[in-house]
This record gives structure tokens, C-alpha cells and sequence, in this order.
């Protein structure tokens, strides 16, 4: 390059970086393209920090509102149980009582058979199988715990061989709720001498060790007589619609 078109280089460089500098003309589409890319730059870096905080918080969200879940059907059931016991020792007036109540969640593992939606596999931990055990979604019965072949089976509340100690209506008048293999539950051995009528909530008495007294089983749909008993049939709370976790109730007290 010989120094002629070398001066001149040096030259049009020197023009061009001044009138980009000084010119307003020449420098706001340059400019103007640089604070569109850092702008651009900005807002992709800053959208992605916020879905990635969004993402975790959320997760962290969902995990601790979980935890808050477990601990509040937990707590309500033991609150339940303490219910009960007190209203028991005031009317007794001289009552004493032990509490202890042990609750823990369990998690569906799968149908017992194809078909048969009312008895599952649970994944129960220390599981001891000579012991018949409560089964509790959100305050309401939903079955029993028995042992088949050494594991946990759960039988739901419409099982023929779920049952448990209930009282109806005001008169808490006492019978045995089980199964029926059918949309309803049967209370049977209801003393004659108890008005029951159509509409009466029924819960369970507590007095089969199994459940704590108070939780709802569900109400009253009509009532027959026989044998100098009656019987009642029982529209459920629980429906079993999402039988994936539970609360079983290995200790009352």
C-alpha cells in the first residue's frame, strides 16, 4: 500500500468517527439500532429470570402449601378426636382420658382388580397386619384397612366388608354402617326405639377403636324395619372419585 491511499485511509477513517460523533444526523440510526439490540438484550434476559423465578417459586409454592395441607388434615382430625373426648368429659363431669391419636398419610398404589374400584393397594408405612385400621379423606369415612396377604388393602366405604360403629341423628341412636356394593351404605341393628327420619346425619360413635367419634359418614336416605331393628340406607360423603392419598388412623388414643 503505498502512502498516498494510505494517507487517504487514515483520513476517511478520521472523517467518519468524527461525524459520528459530532453529527446527530449520522449517529441516532446507529444509535437508535444499538438501544433496540440492548434493549431487546434486556427484556429476553429479564423474561427469562422472571419464568425461572416464577418456575421455582411456584414449585416451592405448591410443595409448602402440600406440607400445609397434610398438616391441616392432620391437625383436624386430631382436633376432632380431642372434640369429642372433651365434650365427653364434661359430661361425665368426673372423667378422666388419655390422648394420643396417631394419623398418617397414606398414597394409593393401585386397584386390588381391574374393575373393582373399591378396594386398593396402600403404601403403608410400619404396617402391622393384625390390626383393622380407619381410612379418612378430608374428615370423612372412607374405609377401612385390613391385611391381604401381609400388605395394606383398603377397602372403601361401599366395600360389602367395610363397616364401622355409627350413631344417627340427634337421638345418636347407634347401628353398624357397611358396604353395599352399590351407590348407598346399609346401617343395620338401629334400635326400634329410636325416631329416625330421612335427612339425619349419621357419624361414626368411636365405639369399634377404629374411628374417632364425630367424622361424617353421611345421611339418612330412607328407613325400613326388621326384626325388632331398623335398618337405614346411607347416601356417603365420600364418593371415591380421586382415591390416591388418605389418612389412616392407627390410634385413636
Amino acid at each position: 500500500m503505498n502512502k498516498g491511499l494510505f494517507s487517504f485511509f487514515l483520513l476517511f477513517t478520521a472523517l467518519l468517527v468524527g461525524a459520528l460523533y459530532y453529527t446527530n444526523i449520522i449517529q441516532s440510526p446507529f444509535i437508535s439500532a444499538l438501544n433496540n439490540i440492548k434493549s431487546n438484550y434486556h427484556s429476553s434476559t429479564q423474561y427469562i429470570q422472571e419464568q425461572i423465578d416464577k418456575h421455582f417459586f411456584q414449585a416451592r409454592h405448591i410443595t409448602e402449601l402440600n406440607e400445609k395441607l397434610e398438616k391441616y388434615e392432620n391437625n383436624e382430625l386430631v382436633m376432632q378426636q380431642l372434640s369429642s373426648e372433651i365434650n365427653d368429659f364434661f359430661a361425665e363431669n368426673n372423667a378422666t382420658f388419655k390422648v394420643d391419636p396417631n394419623v398418617e398419610l397414606v398414597r394409593t398404589l393401585s386397584y386390588q382388580k381391574f374393575g373393582d374400584f373399591n378396594r386398593v393397594w396402600l403404601e403403608v408405612n410400619d404396617y402391622n397386619a393384625s390390626q383393622v385400621y380407619g381410612l379418612v379423606y378430608q374428615n370423612l369415612v372412607a374405609g377401612i384397612v385390613i391385611s391381604q396377604e401381609g400388605r395394606a388393602l383398603g377397602l372403601l366405604n361401599r366395600d360389602i366388608k367395610s363397616s364401622c360403629a355409627v350413631f344417627i341423628g340427634e337421638e345418636k341412636a347407634p347401628g353398624i354402617a357397611h358396604g353395599n356394593s352399590s351407590e348407598y351404605l346399609i346401617v343395620k341393628f338401629i334400635p326400634a326405639w329410636h325416631h329416625i327420619k330421612k335427612g339425619d346425619e349419621v357419624i361414626t360413635s368411636g365405639l369399634d377403636e377404629i374411628f374417632f367419634k364425630g367424622l361424617k359418614v353421611g345421611k339418612v336416605l330412607s328407613v325400613t324395619s326388621s326384626q325388632g331393628y331398623q335398618n337405614a340406607v346411607i347416601e356417603p360423603y365420600y364418593k371415591a372419585n380421586d382415591p390416591n392419598y388418605f389418612h389412616i388412623i392407627k390410634k385413636i388414643k
